[in-house]
């Protein structure tokens, strides 16, 4: 629910009162912005919460900022400490303060969600106890990282008043195709069940670099998950021998050609498994990779760790491109909306985020 904090620092409204959102506030319609085929989220005040992990335990609460969240300079969080906007168990505590494991810090932030394509989540189908969408690529399933409004989920509830909602599957932010979600909690439990036993089945259609084998292609190799990298690597190797130790998990994927052009090739895709960006990995290991995909095409690889960049962040070149090419068609622009600044705020006066990684 909404609350209201006095503050001690910048970022305060004129009567002093900043209202301050958290995950229970649902999103709203007149929360979006429509610009050039673009969907924004007016910048809000929202507080992160978070409990001390033990490799943070025994730094300083603003280094413990400054290196896990590189997305705002050191000033920021010495001057965020310093008015209270970072607090430790609801109290406002000296830069100096050493965190100890499971301590809870709030950070009370003015937060920008990145844009995505101003194209609506289209209703295929809706049941009492389960909804079937089009979901735009570009657009996140649900909440995550930087984003929490402009989703799918938060667009539905927002636009539709489809809450709550439950995922039965997941795409890729940046992949377009059907969507069902469970409007309950049994629901969603008989979906998960019957994915379990074999009854459902998933595909996928994608257009890949080069000419694709022609006859059918299975491909049995390990998924490795790096979250702080932000993507999956393909383990080759033999599982049975002593000598190689996989830290992945088992993935397969089936893939059949469609057509190709000698150029590139329409290919479908059927995961057995289902592991974390499964089918662009097997793709980038079988030599054909997504066409558009900036994160697996080898060519275009980027060292997110060593930039101190987020995978979001760091395919952002293909991703804020695809979607400044998406001309609205369907939203009236609205060039003139206003939107409450903050003077603390390392975004403002920008619609969308800078970059980096925020809490």
């Amino acid at each position: 629910m909404k609350r209201k904090r006095k503050e001690e620092g910048g970022g305060a409204s004129e009567e002093g009162e900043v209202v301050w959102q958290t995950p229970l506030n649902p999103p709203e319609r007149q929360d979006y912005i429509f610009r050039e085929g673009r969907r924004y989220v007016a910048p809000y005040h929202f507080e992160f919460i978070s409990h001390v992990k033990s490799r943070w335990a025994g730094k300083t609460i603003v280094d413990l900022f400054a290196h896990e969240f590189k997305g705002r300079p050191y000033e920021y969080y010495v001057s965020a400490v310093e008015c209270g906007r970072i607090q430790v168990e609801g109290r406002v505590v000296p830069v100096s303060y050493i965190v100890k494991s499971s301590e809870k810090i709030s950070h009370f932030v003015h937060r920008h969600e990145p844009p995505v394509t101003s194209h609506g989540v289209s209703i295929l189908q809706k049941e009492p106890d389960v909804v079937t969408v089009c979901k735009p690529a570009s657009i996140p399933v649900h909440p995550c990282g930087q984003y929490r409004k402009n989703t799918v989920v938060g667009i539905l509830q927002a636009e539709h008043g489809l809450a709550p909602l439950f995922p039965v599957h997941r795409l890729d932010r940046l992949v377009s195709g059907l969507l069902i979600f469970a409007r309950n909690a049994s629901k969603a439990d008989l979906f998960r069940q019957q994915i379990e036993g074999g009854l459902v089945q998933k595909r996928y259609i994608a257009m890949v670099v080069g000419e694709f084998p022609e006859n059918e292609l299975e491909v049995n190799v390990n998924i490795n998950y790096d979250a702080r990298e932000g993507r999956s690597t393909a383990e080759a190797g033999d599982p049975t021998c002593d000598t190689v130790l996989l830290k992945g998990k088992a993935a397969c994927t089936k893939f059949t050609r469609i057509s190709t052009n000698g150029t590139h090739s329409i290919v479908l895709c059927e995961p057995v498994t289902g592991r974390t960006h499964q089918i662009r990995v097997h793709l980038q290991f079988s030599g054909h990779p997504i066409a558009n995909d900036m994160l697996y095409l080898s060519e275009q690889r980027t060292n997110r760790s060593a930039e101190g960049m987020v995978a979001d962040k760091a395919v952002g070149l293909s991703s804020e491109s695809s979607v400044s090419d998406i001309r609205q068609n369907d939203k009236e622009e609205e060039p003139c909306i206003e939107f409450s600044t903050d003077p603390m705020c390392t975004n403002c006066p920008n619609l969308a985020p800078k970059g980096g990684k925020f809490l």
